[in-house]
C-alpha cells in the first residue's frame, strides 16, 4: 500500500516570505516536532541537487536520512526524496496566493516494504496528524513573526 498523505494550511503571510522560512533547513527544527537535527552535506543555499541530514523520532523510533532536492521554484514548490529509513520517500511543498495570505500544502509519498508494508495505515495516520501539527507550528512562528 503505498503511503501518500497531503496537508495544508492558510499562513496570514506573504507567499515568499512563508516558502522562504519553510524551504530553509536551518529552520526544519523549529516547526517540526520530531526532527531532532539538521545537516547540510553539501553548500547552501539549497537548490537541486542539495544534500541535507535529518535525525528524527516518528513513532518511538529515530531516524536518520539524507534528503536531495529534487526540484526548487523559490515560492512555489520544493521537492525533496530519500532512499534512507525506513522506505524511500518523497516530500514535496507548494506555496500559492490564498485569501489570507498563503496556502502551503505538505505532502509526504512513499513505498513502504516489510514491517512498514504491514503498519502503512498506522503510519499514515500518525504522519497526518504530526504534519497538522507542524504545519500549525508553522504558522504560529511565521505569522508572529519569530523563529
Amino acid at each position: 500500500m503505498p503511503l501518500d498523505v497531503v496537508s495544508e494550511i492558510e499562513i496570514a503571510r506573504p507567499r515568499a516570505e512563508v516558502a522562504a522560512y519553510a524551504a530553509d533547513p536551518d529552520n526544519a527544527t523549529a516547526w517540526y516536532e520530531n526532527i531532532e537535527q539538521v545537516e547540510w552535506k553539501s553548500e547552501k543555499p539549497l537548490g537541486a541537487g542539495s544534500q541535507v541530514a535529518f535525525v528524527a523520532r516518528f513513532l518511538g523510533r529515530r531516524l536518520a536520512y539524507t534528503y536531495e532536492v529534487r526540484e526548487l521554484v523559490p515560492g512555489e514548490r520544493l521537492v525533496m526524496s530519500t532512499a534512507d529509513g525506513p522506505f524511500p520517500m518523497e516530500t514535496t511543498y507548494t506555496w500559492a496566493d490564498a485569501a489570507s495570505g498563503t496556502r502551503m500544502t505538505l505532502r509526504n509519498r512513499g513505498e513502504p516494504a516489510g514491517f512498514s508494508k504491514m503498519a502503512a495505515p498506522m503510519m499514515s495516520r500518525a504522519m497526518q496528524r504530526a504534519n497538522r501539527k507542524d504545519l500549525a507550528r508553522l504558522k504560529q512562528i511565521v505569522e508572529g513573526g519569530s523563529g
